[in-house]
């Protein structure tokens, strides 16, 4: 499955919030509908209400969204009339009583005294393995797997992740371990409290069900979803080889207008959330999941799209990349990848001869065609600027080459290849950066 990879009420790492869902207004209405949602306990007393650009007011409310029934109260009956639609908050700005103490130093102080109530002294041993960072998934705390493993935390029973759940606000927590290695990237995670690790995510006005006990979400990819969702694929067809609960197919199908999508996946219990996400957000009747290990798929001759977001490497779906992209026109590989990036090394350090120095930017190679001043250009004719690491366009180079190969080899004829663009994701390591190959693939006129 793809980690590809920002949602409402999510935490950055320190535990800061990203992003919250809030209700806009005008300003003469805004003390009724803050009464209204304090009586409901809805309103948000972590953040500040905000002006809008427009001169609207954004109130802050818990959870991931506002039920319909609630938007229709506001409008019909708590103020007639008034304007009222969700939006969300990128940056929204602490109250003032959220200032006085961070979620860290309130379960600090909360776990502390429970413990000390139960006849165990405090230590800087136990103060120093609280969590110091998690991702909030709406009433769900995921913690990371480095914390909560002392000796001591083993004997003081579940009433401890109740205390630490009252302390941050939640209902349920989860604590992560290691990625499985079986292939189908399913988390290690094991569920604290509560009777179920389900949950939902809004990225862009799309909604994403799934567990978190037994699929994967990355926060980190939101800027290639929202890219992607720019696209124009209108009457395209797609194949997402590692579809997940689908990150990237949801995008393409809600918001880059592609006509069809065939989805890939083999965790099975990816599949069951993609095949609800696929419902709830109203596309399911143009998408086909493909169950299954990927390198089997039958498909072949029909895609003008093919998304690869496996990480660390897609290769091994390359040759079915190549084998579903269209015979007649081709059509653009999007390729997901983790480079290596090595500062203080010369490139003949890293492998690279006298005459790939002179010319590793812009190479002369008959199947690919990179425009003179280092430059691309997407699908739609915008020139872009040339990568901003030279490890990133040498794979991206490699990657070229061993796909017009690959092209031959399974086609019978010779394609040309192009670079459009490449797309920096995110980094993971002080010198590993997750980035995305946009290469169009054409099969090359016949001669004679």
């Amino acid at each position: 499955m793809g980690e590809n990879v920002v949602v409402s009420n999510m935490e950055r790492e320190s535990g800061k919030p990203v992003a919250v869902v809030a209700v806009v207004t005008e300003p003469r209405f805004t003390q009724r509908y803050r009464e209204y949602l304090q009586r409901q306990k809805l309103f948000d007393t972590q953040h500040r209400v905000e002006k809008m650009p427009d001169g609207s007011v954004a109130l802050p409310v818990l959870g991931e969204t506002l039920p319909e029934q609630h938007l229709q109260e506001l409008r019909n009956r708590v103020a007639p009339g008034s304007p009222c639609m969700l939006t969300q908050l990128p940056d929204p700005i602490p109250s003032k009583r959220a200032q006085g103490c961070s979620p860290a130093q309130k379960l600090c102080l909360e776990v502390s005294r429970w413990v000390e109530g139960r006849g165990v002294k405090w230590s800087a041993e136990l103060e120093a393995d609280l969590p110091r960072s998690w991702q909030r998934h709406g009433n769900l705390l995921l913690l990371s797997e480095d914390c909560f493993q002392a000796k001591q935390w083993k004997n003081l029973g579940p009433e401890l992740w109740e205390t630490v759940a009252l302390a941050l606000g939640v209902q349920r927590l989860a604590k992560r371990g290691r990625v499985s290695p079986d292939g189908t990237r399913t988390p290690a995670v094991t569920l604290l409290l509560g009777d179920h690790g389900w949950v939902e995510h809004v990225d862009n006005g799309i909604r994403y069900k799934f567990d978190v006990t037994q699929c994967m979400f990355s926060f980190g990819n939101i800027t290639e979803k929202l890219r992607v969702a720019s696209l124009s694929c209108a009457g395209e067809v797609l194949v997402d080889l590692y579809a997940g609960i689908g990150y990237f197919t949801l995008p393409f199908l809600v918001h880059a207008g592609a006509a069809f999508v065939h989805a890939c996946e083999w965790n099975p219990h990816a599949v069951v959330a993609l095949r609800n996400n696929l419902e709830i957000n109203g596309v399911a009747d143009r998408c086909q999941i493909h169950f299954g290990d990927n390198r089997k798929l039958k498909l072949s001759n029909i895609a003008d799209r093919v998304i690869l977001g496996l990480i660390p490497s897609s290769e091994e779906g390359w040759p079915i990349a190549c084998q579903v992209l269209r015979q007649d026109a081709g059509g653009i590989l999007h390729i997901h990848q983790n480079v290596e990036s090595f500062p203080g090394k010369n490139l003949q350090a890293l492998g690279v001869s006298k005459i790939e120095k002179e010319h590793w930017l812009y190479p002369q190679q008959i199947t690919t065609n990179q425009w003179k001043n280092g430059a691309t250009r997407d699908s739609r004719g915008k020139m872009l600027s040339p990568a901003t690491k030279p490890e990133w366009q040498r794979w991206a180079e490699s990657a070229e080459t061993r796909i017009a190969t690959l092209l031959q080899q399974v086609h019978g004829k010779p394609w040309k290849t192009q670079i459009l663009h490449i797309q920096p994701v995110k980094s993971y390591a002080p010198h590993v950066d997750h980035i995305v190959l946009d290469l169009e693939c054409c099969p090359c006129p016949s001669v004679g």
